[in-house]
């Protein structure tokens, strides 16, 4: 929810995005939560988020969501969504 970064499931979050700056340096990530051990995260505020919570796409599907079942999607989307190729560096050449 606004102002909040991130996606959301209601209060909780289900991917972070965040960037960083420093020394003349920008890096960039996200976090999307497939099957998380989301009871790490009762021991923190989240992003610093007080009352809010942390979810996943194996709690809001109720069933287990493995990050290789995403992946791929998850890349095809970004492509499209940012018209742009991504190359692996594992890719030959």
């Amino acid at each position: 929810p606004p102002p909040f970064t991130g996606v959301w499931m209601g209060d909780s979050k289900l991917c972070a995005i965040g960037v960083h700056c420093g020394n003349h340096i920008t890096s960039h990530g996200l976090a999307l939560n497939c099957c998380t051990d989301l009871s790490w995260f009762e021991h923190i505020v989240p992003c610093g988020l007080e009352g809010k919570g942390v979810t996943s796409l194996s709690r809001e599907l109720g069933q287990h969501v493995a990050v290789s079942q995403v992946l791929e999607p998850f890349l095809d989307s970004f492509q499209e969504v940012f018209d742009c190729t991504l190359v692996s560096s594992e890719d030959p050449g």
